[in-house]
């Protein structure tokens, strides 16, 4: 059996999660439906919400956290921005790809088109979509070009809402591959992009899924045809994607994010907090980490940089922590990026390659700090909120608690009290 067969099987199997598997769903579902309640206070994300209404008015699916109705497209669109646009977002880091993002915004608005679903097959789908995404990335041998969320994503997420809506799997992924986009020139940038493109590719996944149920089909041969992912998004290997469909549920590896901000920088944030780090007694604090770090967040402070761009700033994000001994997304302001006394610590801080081969690895890392006492390290082998090192229950009650602070007025408060009935029960 070719790859893609095996591959479109998996999506359309009955399946029955494991107990575990079901239970991380769940956990991961709740902490991805909080950072987007969170995210609808985002500056930027008025100005999303007044674009999609401009692409027309509807009542099909919510938007998460002010529950405003528009058509299914724009609704997934709006709440893939605001999942992501916070990058508080869950991650797969093996393939560096946030697998529920573009996941949850696109299965959220084929629940809403129907009305509700049953909460048992509503996780099915993110879980399906999240093996898909993450398993792309997986299967990835090249570093990142195009922006691997947004488009793993999007085929993830595309067969995910054609399982919701009964659309057929095979038309729902070619014409998903035909949309896929998203360029890393953004994260480089630090630009807003990054966001819409995570909501672009909801909105595609969903179009994809609407057309097929319509009865347009797309390109079949998607792995490995002569323009297939494998040729042009990723390097790789179809068959990596597809050995252990079923078996291994990659939704069980993702790690969750303790702080608001690249994940590259949890290795540096979480050892800073692990230690204790005071301002006056700093001289140096060095992280030594495989190259992908330093790509993603080894950028330095600047006065009139933005908020998207500091959340990739590694030397700026660890003058927060120190500073404040968190990091709090209403801190990413231009009175902030100014501040002298941030700005000096920052200039502390180097991140370095430490020679790792794997250009897709985020691990190991080792923090060295040189205080005015003496010199401390840390062997970071595998970062907060990995399945290696999870979130306490009190820390994943705090990020709860902080994105509930964030949300606006009218948020449906069963995002936080019962996401799994907010998902699959349409108020």
């Amino acid at each position: 059996m070719s790859a893609i067969d095996r591959l479109l099987d998996f999506a359309t199997a009955d399946h029955v999660l494991p107990s575990k598997v079901r239970a991380d769903t769940l956990r991961l579902l709740a902490d991805t439906l909080a950072v987007g309640a969170a995210g609808a206070s985002e500056r930027n994300a008025e100005a999303v919400l007044r674009a999609a209404l401009r692409w027309g008015h509807g009542k099909d699916a919510r938007t998460i956290g002010d529950d405003v109705r528009l058509p299914a497209g724009s609704a997934a669109f709006v709440n893939g921005f605001r999942i992501h646009c916070l990058e508080w977002d869950a991650v797969h880091e093996p393939a560096v790809v946030h697998a529920l993002s573009v996941v949850t915004a696109a299965v959220a608005a084929a629940i809403d088109m129907l009305g509700e679903v049953a909460p048992d097959d509503a996780l099915a789908a993110v879980a399906v979509g999240v093996e898909v995404a993450a398993g792309l990335g997986d299967a990835a041998s090249s570093p990142l070009t195009f922006f691997r969320p947004a488009t793993a994503g999007c085929l993830g997420a595309a067969l995910a809402a054609a399982r919701i809506i009964g659309a057929p799997a095979d038309a729902a992924l070619g014409l998903a591959y035909g949309f896929a986009s998203g360029t890393m020139q953004a994260h480089v940038e630090g630009s807003i992009a990054l966001p819409l493109q995570i909501g672009q590719a909801a909105r595609a996944a969903v179009t994809a899924a609407e057309l097929a149920a319509a009865s347009l089909t797309g390109p079949r041969d998607v792995l490995d045809g002569p323009f297939g992912y494998f040729a042009l998004f990723d390097q790789g290997n179809s068959a990596a994607l597809v050995a252990d469909l079923g078996s291994r549920w990659r939704i069980s590896e993702v790690s969750t994010k303790p702080f608001a901000c690249g994940r590259a920088s949890h290795g540096l944030l979480s050892g800073i907090a692990e230690l204790g780090l005071r301002a006056e007694e700093l001289v140096s604090v060095r992280l030594e980490a495989p190259p992908l770090v330093k790509r993603l967040v080894g950028r330095h402070l600047q006065p009139d940089m933005t908020p998207a761009y500091a959340r990739l700033c590694g030397g700026f994000l660890a003058a927060l922590m120190i500073s404040d001994g968190r990091i709090d997304p209403r801190r990413f302001t231009r009175s902030a990026f100014s501040d002298a006394d941030l700005a000096r610590i920052a200039a502390l801080v180097r991140i370095e390659e430490n020679g790792s081969a794997d250009l897709n690895a985020l691990g190991p890392q080792r923090l060295i700090v040189e205080t005015r006492e003496g010199t401390r390290e840390l062997e970071i082998a595998h970062v907060l909120g990995s399945p290696e090192a999870p979130m306490s229950a009190e820390q994943s009650a705090a990020k709860q608690a902080l994105a509930a602070k964030l949300t606006v007025p009218n948020c449906d408060s069963r995002v936080f009290s019962d996401p799994l009935a907010y998902m699959t029960r349409a108020a």
